[in-house]
């Protein structure tokens, strides 16, 4: 996810990845390169560097029925406004805690955006962070998740940074380890935001894989002080350069959102009615 805020220049080095040419920002927001998913599960993308990260220091497994567990997440609400209004994005949602919109049931999470008329928005739908409850520095995330479908939903997995230091985005560093638009069905995003590339200028990745409306798939992220790498199912596609230079050095929070529209969502299909996206686990490793 990304807000338009101030900027502040920072060396950061990528690993170099086979770009595959210009598209326009009307078509994809941040920087486009690209690795396939291979279909042989033996391919040398399965990485040991997760093998760093194995202890459990955190999860939500979801297993009981109800509203999301307040002990792990707290619900933003509303639309952003008056300081952040379309949530920096220019989202059409209303952010509640309803059990319409959040809700654990069958073992899974719920997030669900529905097309309504609800405090002067046409949409509700949910996002739960875990600011000041729960933030770690460098390890292994993984989020097993189903997306919705559609033409308008923009589900993500991400992590803000909550460095006192440096409280505004993009100085606090912005990690997305999965974000997904109705408009490119399976097509997955991985990208961070920081100080000169943040916005339409980020630092991502993405690969395609064929079912990710339709299947549970792995979405992780394995971060440390050397570099930040990016997999869908074991399989890596981003692959980012840390360093003491980079705001990728303190902590940061969880956040899970269904967001609908905005500068990166793109326009929501007039037919719309609802879509939900489904969250099997969420697993923190050290």
């Amino acid at each position: 996810m990304m807000s338009p805020r101030k900027r502040v220049c920072c060396i950061f080095l990528t690993l170099a990845i086979p770009w595959v040419g210009p598209i326009s920002k009307a078509q994809l927001a941040y920087p486009d390169y690209y690795i396939p998913i291979p279909d042989d599960s033996s391919q040398k993308n399965i990485t040991k560097e997760k093998s760093k990260f194995t202890k459990l220091v955190w999860s939500d497994e979801f297993g009981k029925s109800g509203l999301p567990d307040s002990t792990k997440w707290n619900c933003d609400m509303g639309t952003g406004c008056p300081q952040n209004c379309g949530w920096g994005n220019n989202e059409m949602e209303y952010y509640t805690d309803r059990p319409e919109n959040a809700i654990v049931k069958g073992g899974v999470l719920k997030l669900k955006a529905i097309k309504e008329h609800y405090q002067d928005a046409g949409y509700t739908s949910a996002k739960l962070q875990t600011k000041k409850k729960f933030a770690f520095t460098y390890g292994r995330v993984e989020v097993r998740a189903k997306l919705p479908s559609g033409r308008g939903p923009w589900p993500a997995i991400w992590m803000l940074g909550c460095d006192p230091g440096h409280p505004e985005w993009p100085a606090c560093g912005e990690i997305d380890i999965m974000e997904h638009r109705g408009f490119e069905q399976n097509k997955i995003f991985g990208t961070l935001h920081y100080p000169g590339r943040s916005g339409g200028n980020a630092d991502g990745g993405y690969t395609m894989i064929p079912d990710a409306t339709s299947k549970f798939h792995i979405y992780s992220l394995v971060w440390s002080p050397s570099v930040l790498k990016f997999y869908v199912d074991k399989f890596l596609y981003h692959t980012v350069i840390n360093s003491e230079s980079t705001p990728f050095n303190h902590d940061f929070y969880l956040i899970l959102n269904l967001a609908m529209g905005g500068n990166f969502g793109g326009d929501i299909d007039p037919a719309f009615l609802d879509a939900t996206m489904e969250v099997d686990y969420v697993r923190v490793y050290q």
